[in-house]
């Protein structure tokens, strides 16, 4: 056996990783969940001359939607932008048959706003980044 670490991996290889993954998730869950792919999608908050302002990225599989990013720009915040934004990702969530909303935000992000449209915290990662929290939230949509 030979152990290799790359900073650029080959999507064969990853491929293989995710079949692997896979074929054993076979063992305990039905096809049509093992082998389900994954949806990705985008919200964006864009001003007057098409600049993107604001917007969202999310990945969902199995029944959870992973909020990956939110970002507004300073010009953007204290217009209901991010409260738009999250609308329509929770939206295209709940119309695609996802059941939850996941995310993670830091300490000196939004944890208030999330808690806010409903989110609880369900885990802490102290001191991640050095100095700060990372919050994990859900929202059964």
């Amino acid at each position: 056996m030979k152990i290799t670490v790359t900073m650029s991996p080959k999507e064969c290889d990853l491929n293989t990783i995710s079949k692997g993954i896979q074929s054993f998730n076979q063992r305990y869950l039905d096809d049509v969940i093992v082998y389900e792919p994954d949806t990705k999608f985008a919200v964006f908050a864009k001003d007057e001359n098409d600049n993107v302002i604001g917007g969202a990225r999310a990945t969902a599989f199995w029944n959870y939607c992973i909020l990956e990013l939110l970002w507004l720009s300073e010009e953007s915040r204290g217009q209901h932008a991010g409260t738009k934004i999250m609308d329509a990702v929770e939206k295209c969530a709940r119309d695609n048959g996802f059941e939850y909303m996941r995310t993670e935000t830091l300490s000196f992000q939004a944890k208030p706003f999330y808690e806010k449209r409903g989110y609880t915290v369900f885990g802490e990662l102290p001191d991640y980044p050095k100095g700060h929290t990372t919050y994990c939230l859900i929202k059964k949509l």
